[in-house]
């Protein structure tokens, strides 16, 4: 797929917001892209996990593996779109949030991917934190990073924001700009922070 098809199909299951919206990161914006709207279309969230699969066919990965919540969907596709791709049987595992900020592999996924070639998928990235815990996390657990793919880049994060996999991909790229709470024009003018989507409810419970 280009950058183009996974914008459209982004757009047409409804997933572009527009609002003021607190990301993972705690940064502040306007625009939101609404992952979960993806995810409740299993026809196009096969379609994006294929071109994943696509991109690391010929990277001999052993196991893919995504943050939970959504991203657990992206790598159980992903596994199974490269099992098809190089007719080996390619595990799907996902890592939990350890309470610190932090992702630990558990559930016996940990001695799952010891020693293997692991290929990290994460749906949005806006600072790379979360993406890069993971990447932490699977060497941690004694796996080789072999490569990181974000259906959404929408920070400009780097490959070593990203925690410096041998490759990271992007299906698409955007451009939507975001503030620290404290520098937030939106907050600045009163515009109520969105509490259904994204990290507002917390933010606007914090600053009762």
């Amino acid at each position: 797929m280009t950058e183009d098809e996974v914008l459209n199909l982004l757009q047409n299951v409804g997933a572009f917001r527009s609002g003021h919206f607190v990301y993972t990161s705690g940064r502040h914006g306007d625009s939101y892209v609404l992952k979960d709207a993806l995810y409740a279309s299993p026809k196009d969230t096969l379609r994006v996990c294929a071109e994943m699969a696509r991109r690391f066919k010929d990277a001999h990965i052993d196991a893919v593996i995504g943050p939970a919540i959504g991203a657990a969907i992206l790598a159980q596709w992903t596994a199974f779109h490269l099992s098809d791709m190089t007719k080996r049987d390619i595990a799907a595992v996902y890592a939990d949030k350890d309470g610190e900020g932090g992702f630990v592999i558990k559930r016996g996924y940990d001695k799952l991917i010891a020693g293997k070639n692991v290929l990290v998928v994460e749906d949005l990235t806006t600072t790379g934190g979360s993406i890069k815990r993971v990447v932490d996390a699977v060497r941690a657990a004694g796996a080789q990073v072999a490569g990181a793919v974000v259906l959404c880049n929408r920070g400009h994060v780097t490959k070593e924001q990203a925690g410096n996999p041998s490759v990271f991909e992007q299906l698409v790229s955007l451009d939507l700009e975001s503030w620290d709470a404290d520098m937030c024009d939106l907050c600045k003018k009163n515009i109520p922070v969105n509490t259904d989507v994204g990290h507002g409810r917390s933010f606007v419970q914090r600053a009762l």
